[in-house]
């Protein structure tokens, strides 16, 4: 599954180092971001991952692309007969 990060905050209250720009930025980096994963557990673990911080809260959108439209025919014929 595809999913949209809506919002994003990382754990770094025990980064004394990090200022509140720094903060932002990290963050900024991953709003919108699309990425692919098996479920919600698995989005947090990718994160985690490629980011290098631990997540403290998320929200996120699941991007459905992949649904399946049965194709059909409908034959359209007009009937000029019946027009004035």
């Amino acid at each position: 599954m595809q999913f949209q990060v809506t919002y994003i905050e990382f754990d770094t209250e025990g980064d004394d180092e990090m200022t509140a720009y720094d903060k932002d930025e990290l963050h900024s980096e991953y709003i919108g971001t699309i990425w692919e994963a098996d479920d919600g557990d698995d989005l947090i673990e990718e994160l985690t991952c490629a980011s290098g911080w631990c997540i403290k809260s998320i929200d996120y959108r699941i991007i459905l692309d992949d649904i399946d439209v049965p194709e059909c025919e409908a034959p359209f014929e007009i009937d000029y007969t019946t027009q004035d």
